[in-house]
């Protein structure tokens, strides 16, 4: 019923503004493979495979320098 209506977007840019505002230097995380274009299209970079093993997938390393 809330797919598709930009709500991950939204809080996704209430995150960073806020980040921001804090005066941080950036924001890291982690992402499964089918999210990196995703991510990226808000600026973050992915800097490769996670060493994160959580749950046996692949993570990639995310990251948004402000």
């Amino acid at each position: 019923e809330y797919r598709r209506q930009g709500l991950a977007e939204k809080v996704l840019r209430q995150v960073i503004e806020d980040t921001r505002k804090q005066g941080r230097k950036g924001i890291v995380l982690t992402c499964k493979d089918k999210l990196v274009k995703y991510y990226e299209k808000f600026g973050f970079v992915n800097e490769g495979i996670s060493e994160s093993s959580h749950g046996g997938a692949v993570w990639y390393d995310m990251k948004l320098k402000f």
